[in-house]
Protein backbone atom coordinates (compact mmCIF):
# COMPACT_ATOMS: atom_id res chain seq x y z
CA UNK A 1 0.00 0.00 0.00
CA UNK A 2 1.07 3.46 -1.28
CA UNK A 3 1.73 5.51 1.88
CA UNK A 4 2.33 9.55 1.74
CA UNK A 5 3.23 12.10 4.28
CA UNK A 6 1.06 14.22 2.53
CA UNK A 7 -2.04 15.01 -0.17
CA UNK A 8 0.22 16.81 -1.91
CA UNK A 9 2.27 14.17 -2.27
CA UNK A 10 -0.17 11.86 -3.21
CA UNK A 11 -1.96 14.14 -6.10
CA UNK A 12 1.79 14.65 -7.51
CA UNK A 13 2.44 10.41 -7.49
CA UNK A 14 -1.34 9.62 -9.09
CA UNK A 15 -1.11 12.03 -11.61
CA UNK A 16 2.04 10.92 -13.15
CA UNK A 17 0.88 7.10 -12.63
CA UNK A 18 -2.61 7.60 -14.41
CA UNK A 19 -0.83 9.65 -17.40
CA UNK A 20 1.75 6.60 -17.64
CA UNK A 21 -0.18 3.65 -16.57
CA UNK A 22 -4.08 4.28 -16.84
CA UNK A 23 -6.21 2.64 -18.99
CA UNK A 24 -8.29 4.73 -21.71
CA UNK A 25 -11.77 4.85 -20.21
CA UNK A 26 -15.15 6.99 -21.09
CA UNK A 27 -12.58 10.00 -22.01
CA UNK A 28 -10.10 9.84 -19.17
CA UNK A 29 -7.51 7.71 -18.20
CA UNK A 30 -8.09 5.45 -15.16
CA UNK A 31 -6.76 3.14 -12.67
CA UNK A 32 -8.76 1.00 -10.85
CA UNK A 33 -9.21 0.03 -6.91
CA UNK A 34 -6.73 2.34 -5.80
CA UNK A 35 -6.06 2.52 -2.35
CA UNK A 36 -3.74 4.42 -0.53
CA UNK A 37 -3.02 6.14 2.67
CA UNK A 38 -1.99 9.87 3.64
CA UNK A 39 -0.20 9.81 7.15
CA UNK A 40 -0.68 13.80 7.71
CA UNK A 41 -4.06 14.81 6.63
CA UNK A 42 -4.28 18.02 8.22
CA UNK A 43 -1.42 18.95 5.77
CA UNK A 44 -3.85 19.15 3.16
CA UNK A 45 -3.17 22.14 0.66
CA UNK A 46 -1.82 21.35 -2.74
CA UNK A 47 0.32 23.68 -3.75
CA UNK A 48 1.95 22.11 -6.65
CA UNK A 49 2.54 25.12 -8.74
CA UNK A 50 1.05 24.16 -12.30
CA UNK A 51 -2.20 22.13 -10.31
CA UNK A 52 -2.99 26.19 -9.34
CA UNK A 53 -5.38 24.68 -6.54
CA UNK A 54 -7.39 27.35 -5.14
CA UNK A 55 -7.44 26.97 -1.16
CA UNK A 56 -9.98 29.86 -0.84
CA UNK A 57 -12.39 27.53 -3.12
CA UNK A 58 -11.91 24.17 -1.25
CA UNK A 59 -12.92 26.72 2.25
CA UNK A 60 -15.90 27.53 0.49
CA UNK A 61 -17.00 24.30 -0.66
CA UNK A 62 -15.99 22.69 2.64
CA UNK A 63 -18.59 25.47 4.69
CA UNK A 64 -21.57 25.03 1.82
CA UNK A 65 -21.32 21.05 3.51
CA UNK A 66 -20.88 22.52 7.40
CA UNK A 67 -24.27 24.56 5.76
CA UNK A 68 -26.12 21.24 5.16
CA UNK A 69 -27.86 23.36 2.05
CA UNK A 70 -28.84 20.97 -0.81
CA UNK A 71 -28.74 24.16 -2.97
CA UNK A 72 -25.85 24.54 -5.18
CA UNK A 73 -27.19 28.00 -6.84
CA UNK A 74 -24.67 30.47 -4.65
CA UNK A 75 -20.96 27.86 -4.65
CA UNK A 76 -21.97 27.56 -8.38
CA UNK A 77 -20.90 30.77 -8.91
CA UNK A 78 -17.43 29.63 -7.78
CA UNK A 79 -17.42 26.13 -9.24
CA UNK A 80 -19.38 26.51 -12.57
CA UNK A 81 -19.49 22.41 -12.12
CA UNK A 82 -22.30 22.73 -9.88
CA UNK A 83 -24.73 23.75 -12.60
CA UNK A 84 -24.25 20.94 -14.93
CA UNK A 85 -25.40 18.80 -11.80
CA UNK A 86 -28.57 20.91 -10.10
CA UNK A 87 -31.85 20.10 -10.28
CA UNK A 88 -34.88 22.21 -11.17
CA UNK A 89 -34.82 23.60 -8.02
CA UNK A 90 -31.30 23.95 -7.85
CA UNK A 91 -30.19 21.22 -5.19
CA UNK A 92 -27.62 18.36 -5.66
CA UNK A 93 -27.28 15.35 -3.71
CA UNK A 94 -23.65 16.00 -3.42
CA UNK A 95 -23.76 18.19 -0.40
CA UNK A 96 -21.81 15.79 1.94
CA UNK A 97 -22.76 17.31 4.84
CA UNK A 98 -26.98 17.53 4.24
CA UNK A 99 -25.65 13.49 3.63
CA UNK A 100 -24.07 13.21 6.90
CA UNK A 101 -26.69 15.22 8.69
CA UNK A 102 -29.73 12.74 7.12
CA UNK A 103 -30.63 10.70 9.93
CA UNK A 104 -28.17 12.23 12.56
CA UNK A 105 -25.97 10.00 11.53
CA UNK A 106 -22.65 11.73 12.12
CA UNK A 107 -23.97 12.73 15.36
CA UNK A 108 -24.92 9.45 16.23
CA UNK A 109 -21.74 7.60 14.99
CA UNK A 110 -19.46 10.47 17.21
CA UNK A 111 -21.81 9.55 20.48
CA UNK A 112 -21.14 5.64 19.51
CA UNK A 113 -17.36 6.44 19.28
CA UNK A 114 -18.19 7.75 22.62
CA UNK A 115 -19.29 5.14 24.26
CA UNK A 116 -17.84 2.12 22.92
CA UNK A 117 -14.36 3.48 20.96
CA UNK A 118 -13.50 0.09 19.40
CA UNK A 119 -17.01 0.31 17.60
CA UNK A 120 -16.86 -1.26 13.85
CA UNK A 121 -20.13 0.95 13.35
CA UNK A 122 -18.72 4.13 13.11
CA UNK A 123 -19.80 4.63 9.28
CA UNK A 124 -21.18 7.48 7.38
CA UNK A 125 -22.99 6.27 3.95
CA UNK A 126 -23.63 8.97 1.18
CA UNK A 127 -24.02 7.38 -2.25
CA UNK A 128 -27.27 4.61 -1.81
CA UNK A 129 -28.22 2.43 -4.35
CA UNK A 130 -31.37 2.20 -2.84
CA UNK A 131 -31.78 5.74 -3.84
CA UNK A 132 -30.41 5.10 -7.26
CA UNK A 133 -33.72 6.93 -8.89
CA UNK A 134 -32.71 10.50 -6.76
CA UNK A 135 -29.69 10.15 -9.25
CA UNK A 136 -30.72 11.76 -12.45
CA UNK A 137 -28.78 14.34 -12.03
CA UNK A 138 -26.16 14.33 -9.40
CA UNK A 139 -24.84 11.35 -8.76
CA UNK A 140 -22.35 11.48 -4.94
CA UNK A 141 -19.31 10.06 -6.12
CA UNK A 142 -18.46 9.60 -2.25
CA UNK A 143 -19.72 6.01 -1.14
CA UNK A 144 -18.78 5.90 3.06
CA UNK A 145 -16.46 7.65 5.70
CA UNK A 146 -15.43 5.14 8.34
CA UNK A 147 -13.83 6.33 11.57
CA UNK A 148 -11.93 4.25 14.16
CA UNK A 149 -10.18 4.63 17.15
CA UNK A 150 -6.48 3.49 17.16
CA UNK A 151 -3.50 4.29 19.41
CA UNK A 152 -6.02 7.40 21.13
CA UNK A 153 -5.72 8.54 17.55
CA UNK A 154 -8.92 9.34 14.85
CA UNK A 155 -8.12 7.08 11.76
CA UNK A 156 -10.84 7.89 8.50
CA UNK A 157 -11.24 5.70 5.87
CA UNK A 158 -12.90 7.47 2.50
CA UNK A 159 -14.36 4.67 -0.17
CA UNK A 160 -15.36 6.51 -2.93
CA UNK A 161 -16.90 5.32 -6.41
CA UNK A 162 -15.03 7.78 -8.85
CA UNK A 163 -12.79 10.34 -8.32
CA UNK A 164 -11.66 12.81 -10.87
CA UNK A 165 -7.94 13.47 -9.53
CA UNK A 166 -7.69 16.97 -10.51
CA UNK A 167 -10.27 18.69 -9.26
CA UNK A 168 -12.19 16.12 -7.14
CA UNK A 169 -9.60 14.19 -5.28
CA UNK A 170 -7.82 17.94 -4.21
CA UNK A 171 -10.88 19.43 -2.95
CA UNK A 172 -12.51 16.10 -1.23
CA UNK A 173 -9.68 15.38 0.11
CA UNK A 174 -9.45 18.96 1.90
CA UNK A 175 -13.23 19.01 2.65
CA UNK A 176 -12.97 15.25 4.26
CA UNK A 177 -9.83 16.22 6.31
CA UNK A 178 -11.77 18.82 7.64
CA UNK A 179 -14.46 16.37 8.72
CA UNK A 180 -11.73 14.29 10.48
CA UNK A 181 -10.38 17.05 12.83
CA UNK A 182 -14.29 18.22 13.31
CA UNK A 183 -14.85 14.60 14.54
CA UNK A 184 -11.61 14.21 16.13
CA UNK A 185 -12.15 17.49 18.08
CA UNK A 186 -15.64 16.48 19.72
CA UNK A 187 -13.68 13.24 21.13
CA UNK A 188 -10.73 14.95 22.37
CA UNK A 189 -8.44 12.93 20.10
CA UNK A 190 -5.82 13.76 17.63
CA UNK A 191 -5.78 13.31 14.34
CA UNK A 192 -4.58 9.84 12.75
CA UNK A 193 -4.17 8.76 9.41
CA UNK A 194 -5.99 9.38 6.21
CA UNK A 195 -6.87 6.28 3.64
CA UNK A 196 -8.48 6.90 0.35
CA UNK A 197 -9.99 4.08 -1.46
CA UNK A 198 -11.68 4.52 -5.49
CA UNK A 199 -12.55 2.13 -7.64
CA UNK A 200 -12.09 4.71 -10.59
CA UNK A 201 -9.35 7.67 -9.78
CA UNK A 202 -9.24 9.30 -13.63
CA UNK A 203 -7.72 11.97 -14.92
CA UNK A 204 -9.59 13.94 -18.06
CA UNK A 205 -8.31 14.56 -21.26
CA UNK A 206 -7.95 18.34 -21.20
CA UNK A 207 -5.71 18.07 -18.08
CA UNK A 208 -3.31 15.59 -19.37
CA UNK A 209 -0.53 18.33 -20.21
CA UNK A 210 -1.06 20.62 -16.98
CA UNK A 211 2.59 20.47 -16.78
CA UNK A 212 3.56 21.40 -20.23
CA UNK A 213 0.48 24.14 -20.28
CA UNK A 214 2.31 25.97 -17.03
CA UNK A 215 6.19 25.38 -17.57
CA UNK A 216 7.42 22.55 -15.48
Amino acid sequence: MNKFKNAQEAFEFYYDEILNNGIDFDGTKALFNIGFEILNPMDNKINTPWRKWKNSYAIREWEWYLSGDKSALEISKFASIWKNVMDENGEVQSNYGWQWNRNNQLNKIIEKLKFKPNTRHAVLTIYDGKEIENYKYDTPCTLNIGFQIINNKLNMTVTMRSNDLIYGFCNDQYCFSKLQEMVANELNLEVGTYFHFVFNLHIYHRHFKLKEKYGV
